[in-house]
C-alpha cells in the first residue's frame, strides 16, 4: 500500500470525512445497551483533576477581566520550555519568545498549523499535499483540507508496526508535501516513533523544504519506556520541526484547553501571526494551572500508576485474543476482530449485548486509493475509566465476542 501523487484529494467517501464519533452515535442510536452502559469510546481521561488546578484558579480569577495575548505569557512559555528540557534530551534549550506558543488545546493548534504550513512552505510543483497517519486524528484532514491541500494518507498497519512507512512515499509526492503529520504515540494504535525513525523523517523534511507537525499528546502515557520527541532529532535550530502538546493526558484537564507548539522559531512566528487573528486566546488564569501542572510530576507519575494498572487488567482479560498487544504509549487498545465479523457489526454487537460503547476502527481511517481502509476488522477501546469498570468492561467484551 504505497502512497503517490495520484492519491485522491479527500480519499473515500464523503461519510468517511465526518466525526467518527458522531457516525458512532448514529449507528448506535436505534438501540438500547444490553447492560449498564459502559464507554470507552472517547478518549476523555476520567481520572481525578489534580489538586492544586482549583486553588491557582481562585488565586488568579481577576486575570479573567483581561484579553491575554495570542502568544501566551512569559511565565507560561518559560515553564512549557523548562519542561520540554528535562523531559526530553533536546539539542539545545527552546528560547520561550521565539520558539514556544500557546494553543486553545493542541487541536486547534494541529488544525490552524496546516495553514501556517502552507505559507510557511510556500509554492510547490503541482498541487500541495499533506501527509498524515492513516487511522489518523480527524483534525489533520481537516487542518489539509482548510489549508487547500490534497490530503494522503499513509497506511500503518500491523506489517509497518502501525507508523507510515516513509520508504513508500514516491519521490513526486515529496516534491510537493508541505507538511507530514505524524502522531507518536500514536493514536489509535499505540506505537511509539523511535530515533532512527524521526530522523529519516527530518532528513526528507530537509530534502523536500515541508514542516513536521509532530503530535505527542499522548507522550506521557506510558508504562514503561518514555516515549521521545521529533524535537530530539530536529538539529539545533530545529528547523522545519514543531511539536504539540496538551495537558488534557497529561495532566487529566481535557476541559481546560491548553497547550503549546514548541520547534522551528520562523514558523512558530508565522504561526503566532495567524493565531493573532483567526485564533481564540488562551484565559491567563488557566495558563497558570498549567505553569503549575508542568512545574509537578506526582500527579502524572500517579496518572500512569492508573493507566498501568489497567493494561495490566487488559493483559490478564483479553490476554491474546484478537490480536491484543500492550501499547508502547497512550490509553487506547486497538484490536483485530475481523475473524468474528466486520467491525461495525462487533461494535454493534458489543453495545447490544454487553452494552459496552467501543469505536469501529474504520471510522478512524479513510479508504486507500485502492478501496482498502486500514481501519477495518479493529476496533479501539479507550481505557479511561476507573480500573473496577475497566475490568469489567473487558470481562464483558470477552464473554461476548468469544
Amino acid at each position: 500500500m504505497t502512497a503517490s501523487s495520484s492519491a485522491p484529494q479527500g480519499g473515500g467517501s464523503s461519510d468517511s470525512a465526518r466525526s467518527p464519533f458522531v457516525r458512532l452515535n448514529e449507528l448506535l442510536a436505534p438501540h438500547q445497551p444490553g447492560k449498564p452502559l459502559i464507554s470507552l469510546a472517547v478518549g476523555e481521561p476520567q481520572h481525578p483533576v489534580p489538586d492544586f488546578v482549583g486553588p491557582v484558579l481562585a488565586k488568579h480569577i481577576a486575570d479573567f477581566g483581561r484579553y491575554p495575548m495570542n502568544q501566551g505569557t512569559e511565565p507560561f512559555r518559560a515553564a512549557a520550555s523548562a519542561w520540554l528540557s528535562s523531559r526530553f534530551k533536546l539539542p539545545r534549550p527552546l528560547d520561550p519568545k521565539t520558539e514556544i506558543l500557546v494553543l486553545n488545546g493542541s487541536r486547534e493548534g494541529l488544525f490552524l498549523a496546516a495553514i501556517a504550513a502552507a505559507r510557511y512552505v510556500g509554492p510547490r510543483p503541482g498541487k500541495p499535499a499533506i501527509l498524515m497517519p492513516n487511522p489518523f486524528y480527524p483534525v489533520y484532514g481537516a487542518g489539509a483540507s482548510a489549508a487547500a491541500c490534497e490530503q494522503i494518507y499513509l497506511p500503518t498497519t500491523v506489517e509497518n508496526g502501525f507508523l507510515p512507512d516513509l520508504d513508500a512515499i514516491d519521490e513526486a509526492t515529496l516534491a510537493r508535501t508541505v507538511a507530514f503529520y505524524l502522531a507518536s504515540p500514536a493514536n489509535p494504535q499505540g506505537s511509539v516513533a523511535r530515533p532512527d525513525y524521526f530522523r529519516r523523517l527530518k532528513q526528507l523534511a530537509d530534502r523536500h523544504g515541508f514542516v513536521i507537525l509532530s503530535d505527542e499528546c499522548y507522550s506521557e502515557i506510558y508504562t514503561r519506556e518514555a516515549p521521545g520527541s521529533a524535537l530530539e532529532c530536529a538539529g539545533p535550530d530545529f528547523t522545519r520541526v514543531v511539536a504539540f502538546q496538551s495537558l488534557s493526558k497529561r495532566s487529566n484537564l481535557p476541559g481546560m484547553r491548553v497547550g503549546f507548539a514548541a520547534g522551528d522559531k520562523r514558523f512558530i512566528g508565522m504561526f503566532l501571526e495567524l493565531r493573532n487573528i483567526a485564533a481564540p486566546q488562551v484565559p491567563v488564569p488557566l495558563q497558570h494551572v498549567a505553569i503549575a501542572a508542568y512545574g509537578d510530576e506526582a500527579h502524572v507519575e500517579e496518572n500512569r500508576r492508573l493507566y498501568r494498572t489497567k493494561f495490566d487488567l487488559a493483559d490478564q482479560i483479553i490476554g491474546n485474543r484478537y490480536g491484543y498487544r500492550r501499547p508502547d504509549a497512550g490509553f487506547c487498545v486497538w484490536l483485530n476482530t475481523s475473524d468474528i465479523g466486520d467491525d461495525v457489526s462487533v461494535c454493534l454487537k458489543l453495545f447490544k449485548e454487553a452494552g459496552v460503547r467501543v469505536v469501529p476502527g474504520s471510522f478512524l481511517a479513510r479508504p486507500q486509493p485502492d478501496g482498502f481502509n486500514p481501519g477495518a476488522g479493529y476496533i479501539r477501546l479507550a481505557l479511561v475509566q476507573d480500573s473496577e469498570t475497566t475490568a469489567q468492561a473487558l470481562h464483558r467484551l470477552v464473554e461476548t465476542l468469544g
